[in-house]
């Protein structure tokens, strides 16, 4: 899923009212989380560009769990 395909769900969840669960920044990539009628949890997420993610002096990627902010996810698609 591209970041504008994100950033379209998210404003057809909005737009129905559906609730969602939580948002996360990885670092790698941005995820919007909800449960479906029969509370099974899904992730929605896109990656950010590898050239985006910070790795270590060995090599390995860092990844963190940060708030996304929807808002600014919104925003920055108009």
């Amino acid at each position: 899923m591209s970041r504008t395909e994100l950033t379209n769900v998210l404003r057809r969840l909005i737009e129905a009212n559906y609730p969602i669960t939580g948002a996360a920044d990885h670092g790698v990539s941005e995820a919007i989380y909800l449960d479906d009628p029969d509370h099974n949890g899904i992730e929605l997420y896109c990656d950010r560009p590898k050239k985006d993610w910070k790795v270590d002096n060995d090599g390995k990627v860092e990844m963190v769990t940060e708030v996304l902010d929807l808002d600014a996810l919104l925003k920055e698609a108009n």
